[in-house]
């Protein structure tokens, strides 16, 4: 019988706008309760540095290779995440003692699954002497040692979550993590997973505002609520070749670029990779089991009134309905924190956290690397 730990789990996303941490009791199966979650946003400095990783990594072959100033990034970002685990534990009244693990996502700088490659910064080890914690990283690795694409990682706890549903919403149910990158897990009635990366999330948009403004994303959906679709910008990233392949593949940040300065206005650039946003999922629903239902909604994309609003009228005319996950009594902010924690903990219990159906992988494989505290 699996034992239940205490873990939090840290997520840095493709967004590379902050930290997530989420407290977790779990045996990385069927008990799952939540606890307490954090927000620590990245400033302006950090987050150009990490902006400047994406560049240094591109040379990469070998995931363990630092080139350049790759290896202080690292340094930084993970003492970073040491000091959010620590004000995470006071501002709720815990000591190292109470948590068991850690799940340390670190910072994605180069995922080629094409090549088998896929990078995320962050010394585990480092992590575990600077919190006096026990740590279990880079979670990807080993999927695609095994044939996987490394991504996604999250549907075995959308499963589990998905046990908790209220019963008022229709089957099939598609949980939707909407961040840098979107990515879909459909949860058959019989547990089988489908799970893959649908396209571009908040990615475009953030990229394209930041260009603009300076700003780090479009708040509240206000620029793109000023503008109109360009049907023809449209058609050039719903006709790329990663939506019609008869393979599914994991994106990296570099496989969609926003358009072209000039080329639309602000305001029309932003409203139309909304659509995008959501037009990409529902295009990418027609290769799942089945049409859903409903569609639940994490991630920062929820935040987006007007990506909700594109995603709520595309769903409506295939009659799915879209909710946030906060409506089904979840929490789209926090939850690949909490994926995390539970992907830790199944780690430590040599449980899966891939399989056929969400990477592609040969077979259901774990992963993880376990760095005690010294």
């Amino acid at each position: 019988m699996a034992k239940t730990r205490t873990a939090i789990g840290l997520m840095s996303g493709t967004s590379m706008d902050g930290i997530d941490i989420a407290l977790l009791r779990t045996d990385g199966q069927d008990v799952v309760e939540r606890g307490e979650s954090l927000y620590i946003p990245y400033d302006d400095e950090l987050r150009w540095r990490w902006k400047k990783a994406l560049e240094t990594a591109k040379v990469i072959k070998d995931r363990r290779e630092r080139p350049g100033d790759l290896g202080e990034a690292e340094q930084a970002l993970t003492l970073c995440h040491a000091a959010a685990i620590k004000s995470f534990l006071m501002r709720n009244g815990l000591s190292t003692a109470d948590v068991d693990i850690i799940g340390f996502h670190g910072q994605t700088v180069l995922h080629r699954p094409d090549e088998g490659l896929t990078v995320q910064i962050g010394d585990g080890q480092l992590l575990a002497d600077e919190t006096g914690i026990d740590v279990v990283y880079d979670m990807r690795a080993n999927d695609m040692v095994h044939g996987g694409q490394g991504a996604p990682l999250i549907p075995i706890y959308h499963a589990a979550l998905s046990a908790n549903l209220p019963d008022e919403f229709s089957t099939p149910v598609v949980f939707v993590n909407i961040g840098g990158i979107s990515n879909l897990t459909y949860i058959a009635e019989d547990g089988q997973l489908s799970a893959f990366d649908s396209g571009p999330g908040n990615m475009l948009i953030d990229q394209w505002i930041e260009a603009h403004t300076g700003k780090a994303y479009d708040r509240n959906g206000e620029t793109a609520a000023k503008g109109t679709v360009s049907p023809p910008l449209v058609r050039r990233y719903l006709e790329s070749p990663f939506f019609s392949a008869n393979i599914r593949r994991s994106l990296d940040r570099s496989d969609f670029v926003p358009p072209v300065k000039g080329e639309v206005s602000l305001e029309d650039g932003a409203r139309t990779l909304a659509h995008v946003t959501a037009a990409s999922i529902l295009k990418l629903a027609a290769y799942l089991p089945q049409p859903p239902k409903t569609y639940v909604v994490c991630g920062g994309g929820r935040l987006n009134p007007v990506i909700m609003a594109e995603f709520s009228d595309l769903a409506a005319e295939q009659g799915a309905r879209v909710i946030a996950a906060e409506t089904a009594g979840f929490d789209g902010g926090s939850m690949e924190a909490e994926a995390w924690a539970y992907l830790a903990v199944r780690s430590l219990e040599g449980l899966p956290l891939t399989y056929p159906g969400t990477t592609g992988v040969d077979a259901p494989v774990t992963g993880g690397v376990l760095a005690r505290h010294r």
